[in-house]
């Protein structure tokens, strides 16, 4: 909703303020009055939780309409990137500081203010200013995002011509009168892009990706380790940041469908590794093995089954109904991430950590048949193009990114 009333732009707004609220009140809580403390730090989570839900749609959304197919893999993945560093820097925040969560809370607050700052001479997305017959702004927006002065007129062939088939996407989309969301999502350039993300998040979630990210340092006492679980949890958040920022360069050479496929499998099999570990005894004989299953497991779900959903919600659906559709598909993963995070605990202490990796790593195996099996190829595609395959069910060669495509030049 934020996303399509407000504009891309408002909404990191809305974002930054309410993390900052968040962050200021866990930072300045009264230590003397318990009782007060507490309300903060609930009202300070809630908060934090709803900047978590907002912040995963409007950066992805924003690259994707910005850019020119052929970079926007590369684009919308400095949102991954960021959030791979983003746990990186608190795992190193609570490796030298962990005692202290009001500093930390602190220094939470200083990196939001300059996250605002950065916000302000950003352009709002062209193709949401067409989209609210905005045109003048649009066609600033746009030359500006194409190297070329900020000009209400748009003078280059290249651009114009972008500029025409983004408007041609608005007309096919009711034109500038928005459908109601529930009337648009009965639509197969809706529904089919909106069933196959939510499946794609749920196995997300399902896999255990986000209950090795928050519960690393217990997993990795827990599965054996011999090194500072502390230091274990670095070592991820290094190895997640070092395969995101690679993950461009393998999104573009193997496209989405492989890389989601070889991520699944190789997740399984870390998993197998580390249930096999209490089992079979000629695998304790191998050096590190269960910090090495859990940091293979988490690279190998960056290059595809954990960054892929975040990645396709801004490539998979139409203008139209992109902010909602975006935000109803991150609802629901997550509800699943707050199922699988709160039910963990009580798996493990049921099973035994060893039976929930098994468990782990067949719905990972599930996941890789999932990718196979129903999510479509998007690499080099314009978002037209994949609009068009949803609403006829065949891939065409129209709306393709050639007749439109910048060349390199350099503009003085």
């Amino acid at each position: 909703m934020l996303l399509d009333k407000l504009g891309r732009k408002n909404t990191l707004y809305v974002l930054n303020v309410i993390a900052l609220t968040a962050w200021a009140l866990m930072a300045f809580a009264v230590e003397s009055d318990v009782d007060i403390v507490f309300i903060q730090l609930m009202v300070s989570r809630f908060c934090i939780g709803i900047a978590m839900g907002i912040a995963s749609a409007p950066v992805g959304v924003y690259s994707a309409e910005i850019s020119l197919p052929r970079i926007r893999g590369r684009l919308i993945l400095g949102t991954s990137v960021s959030i791979a560093l983003g746990i990186l820097v608190i795992y190193i925040l609570g490796y030298f500081i962990r005692n202290d969560w009001q500093l930390i809370a602190i220094i939470c607050c200083v990196y939001q203010i300059v996250a605002m700052i950065c916000v302000i001479p950003m352009p709002e997305s062209p193709s949401w200013l067409v989209y609210k017959g905005r045109l003048e702004e649009a066609k600033r927006a746009l030359n500006y995002f194409r190297g070329l002065e900020r000009s209400s007129e748009i003078v280059h062939p290249e651009v114009l011509a972008e500029y025409n088939l983004m408007q041609k996407s608005i007309q096919l989309g009711e034109g500038v009168k928005k459908p109601p969301f529930l009337k648009s999502i009965r639509e197969p350039e809706v529904y089919k892009p909106l069933l196959i993300l939510m499946g794609l998040f749920a196995f997300q979630q399902l896999t255990g990706i986000f209950v090795v990210v928050v519960y690393a340092v217990q997993i990795s006492q827990e599965a054996g380790v011999s090194i500072d679980p502390f230091m274990c949890a670095i070592m991820i958040g290094v190895g997640r940041v070092t395969t995101t920022l690679l993950l461009g360069v393998i999104l573009e050479r193997w496209g989405r469908r492989r890389s989601g496929i070889v991520s699944a499998l190789g997740m399984c099999v870390c998993m197998f590794l580390l249930a096999g570990y209490s089992w079979v005894s000629w695998l304790q004989s191998i050096p590190y093995l269960p910090v090495i299953a859990i940091i293979a497991f988490i690279v190998l779900s960056t290059f595809g089954l954990y960054t892929l959903p975040f990645f396709m919600i801004s490539e998979l659906f139409p203008q139209k109904v992109r902010g909602a559709a975006s935000g109803l598909t991150v609802a629901v993963g997550m509800c699943f991430a707050f199922i699988c995070i709160k039910t963990y605990p009580a798996m493990k202490n049921a099973l035994d950590n060893e039976y929930c990796f098994v468990i782990y790593g067949i719905m990972a195996f599930v996941a890789a048949i999932y990718v196979y099996a129903v999510l479509p190829e998007t690499r080099g595609r314009t978002l037209l193009a994949i609009e068009d395959q949803f609403r006829t069910g065949v891939k065409s060669q129209r709306y393709q990114a050639a007749p439109v495509e910048m060349q390199e030049v350099s503009i003085k």
